[in-house]
């Protein structure tokens, strides 16, 4: 089953609201290099990067989806390994689509909906302002604390991490929680946390003086992986995109530990 790239730009780009949602000029979501003109296999993979090309080409696709994209780093010459990146490309009719924060927000599709979806926490509202947005979720529950963080180290060991939290007394319940997958813990979010009265943030990662403010501020912080909390999004676009179009996809594994 074949489908054209233009089709399928289309309809990411729809679903996602990509021209709509504000991020950072080095994340460039969409479209960002093209093909012949048809996709037959998608590939999909967290960070664009020679080992998710060559992931990409030894399954045999024609699209590779990511969340951080080419031009993460800013403008650069296409010397030495951004070279080879692109002539691999070139050289196999790889197109590249990316998407950052539009993935990250989706209501269904998105990083942070099927991670609390997978942790059995129901969203209410939004958490960590960006410009116009929010790009995390928040909700209430009645969950013991150390069993939300049980359920986080399980989920992150399929992707080769090993998750950390601040301490978490004997008993304690989160009530209120707040997520952001990926880089989510800062002095901001926490800051924002407080103000929303939130207990508990789960969060991709975090600088080590995040933990000692949230010690601070009463809040628990479940660090479950940068890299795991953000491998859902773009495996839920190869599974939209083969729905929507009957082309099939698989997903390029990278774990970074982190």
């Amino acid at each position: 089953m074949t489908a054209t790239l233009d089709a399928i730009v289309a309809h990411l780009d729809a679903t996602l609201r990509t021209p709509e949602i504000p991020d950072y000029s080095g994340a460039l979501n969409g479209l960002q290099v093209a093909n012949a003109g048809t996709v037959s296999r998608v590939a999909a993979a967290v960070d664009f990067s020679r080992p998710a090309i060559e992931g990409a080409i030894a399954a045999g696709a024609s699209l590779l989806l990511v969340h951080h994209g080419m031009f993460w780093n800013g403008a650069q010459p296409f010397v030495g390994a951004a070279y080879e990146r692109m002539r691999l490309l070139l050289a196999h009719g790889l197109a590249v689509y990316g998407s950052h924060i539009p993935l990250d927000v989706h209501p269904t599709l998105g990083n942070n909906a099927r991670l609390a979806s997978l942790l059995g926490l129901a969203p209410s509202g939004g958490f960590l302002r960006y410009k116009n947005i929010e790009v995390g979720l928040s909700g209430e529950s009645d969950l013991d604390t150390a069993e939300l963080a049980a359920r986080a180290t399980a989920f992150a060991a399929r992707y080769g991490h090993t998750t950390v939290h601040t301490p978490i007394a004997p008993g304690r319940r989160t009530r209120r929680w707040g997520m952001c997958t990926g880089g989510g813990a800062s002095i901001d979010s926490l800051r924002e946390a407080s103000e929303r009265g939130l207990d508990t943030l789960i969060v991709g990662e975090g600088p080590h003086h995040t933990a000692v403010e949230a010690v601070e501020r009463g809040i628990v912080v479940i660090y479950a992986g940068h890299y795991a909390t953000e491998t859902l999004g773009v495996q839920a676009l190869g599974e939209e995109i083969e729905r929507t179009f009957g082309v099939p996809w698989s997903f390029v594994g990278e774990p970074t530990g982190l």
